[in-house]
């Protein structure tokens, strides 16, 4: 059986500061799990030595973990034009006789290789907001995308929005197949704790938000820490648990603002960073929260948002497209500007009945996504 089983091979090779890139990857894998065994396929994993502590967490019978040091950008670009060839996965594959490649991210130059090599582009935030990207890193965005569009057979976008957005911003070629998968979250290694255990643990209230975002400007935690201080001021009291890595820079600007805000209108009893945590004790904080509140300007397909489905946990989100794509009906949204919107949002929410399913169930979502996937291989 094993030999007729398709051997895809996964690329593991991100900044290891990208959470968001890390966990992707990750899911893509353990969500094969969930098809059935004759359909699994064997995953050659080549993987960034630096990430080799998130390769062991990995769970799947048909998996093979080869460490690669991969080529630099500029080299891999250069050898690739000069040898008419894409050396960042020409020899990969025919070493390791893989079937697929995903996700490639550089596409130098067309392949000639059988192999289906499948790109994947997260989203296109720096076309809406250019002001948080230095110019370089547009131009090197656009000649990667434009080069993937020209070079590329098959694309990988996280949504319906994202997908749009190509056809907005670029010429996309009628030849290029643009396959829309779903992430989903899978939730794995809760801690064995109670409520009150995990709630102790971080210092938090019996009722209490969740925010679990990177601290980059455009993720807009600003406009929750205003809508808290504004609850403070009539008088109601609001606790917010926010995960998620600090900035490596000491004095960030970003931080700054937002310590501000803390410190202006004395809500250091309302606002606990935690920091970047286990993700089974976030998990567990998320299930118990009140609400997960995703304020963010701009996201491809919001990981933390897919965390909330899996767990069955509500949602306040910023109303942006990909946001409603992903919940529709079952999201309470508001303008991620307004703040007097989500103060009266937050004013009046109800607690949580935490025997009510808002979402489709677990098993039924985590198979269909695994299918989802496999079908851009075959």
């Amino acid at each position: 059986m094993s030999e007729n089983r398709l051997r895809l091979g996964l690329l593991f090779n991100f900044n290891p500061k990208w959470t968001g890139g890390i966990i992707y990857l990750l899911n893509a894998i353990r969500i094969l799990n969930f098809l059935e065994d004759k359909d699994k396929p064997t995953v050659v994993v080549l993987y960034n030595p630096a990430l080799k502590k998130y390769v062991d967490e990995i769970n799947y019978p048909y998996m093979e973990l080869v460490p690669h040091n991969f080529t630099s950008i500029y080299k891999g670009y250069v050898d690739s034009i000069l040898k008419n060839k894409n050396v960042f996965v020409h020899d990969l594959v025919i070493n390791h006789k893989l079937d697929a490649v995903f996700p490639m991210h550089d596409y130098p130059v067309k392949s000639k290789l059988n192999a289906k090599l499948v790109s994947w582009y997260a989203d296109l935030q720096h076309m809406y907001y250019p002001q948080f990207f230095t110019k370089r890193k547009r131009l090197e965005r656009n000649a990667r995308i434009k080069l993937i569009l020209k070079n590329s057979k098959d694309l990988v976008v996280s949504s319906q929005a994202v997908k749009d957005d190509f056809f907005k911003f670029f010429k996309v070629p009628k030849g290029l197949n643009i396959h829309i998968y779903h992430f989903v979250s899978i939730i794995e290694g809760l801690p064995d704790m109670t409520f009150d255990e995990i709630r102790a643990k971080y210092d938090l209230p019996e009722h209490y938000y969740m925010i679990s975002n990177q601290f980059h400007k455009h993720k807009n935690h600003k406009v929750v820490f205003e809508a808290v201080a504004e609850l403070k001021k009539k008088g109601i009291e609001v606790a917010i648990g926010i995960t998620g890595r600090f900035p490596d820079e000491p004095d960030s600007p970003y931080m700054q603002e937002l310590h501000d805000i803390i410190n202006q209108n004395d809500l250091k009893k309302s606002i606990k960073f935690l920091g970047l945590i286990p993700r089974g004790d976030q998990f567990l904080l998320m299930k118990y929260c009140k609400a997960i509140i995703q304020p963010s300007l701009f996201e491809g397909w919001s990981t933390v948002i897919e965390d909330a489905r899996s767990l069955q946990v509500p949602v306040i989100a910023a109303n942006l497209n990909v946001n409603i794509e992903q919940l529709e009906e079952k999201g309470t949204y508001f303008e991620p500007h307004n703040v007097a919107q989500l103060v009266s949002i937050l004013e009046n929410y109800p607690n949580r009945d935490y025997s009510k399913q808002l979402y489709d169930s677990y098993e039924n979502r985590m198979k269909a996504a695994a299918y989802e996937l496999l079908s851009v291989f075959k």
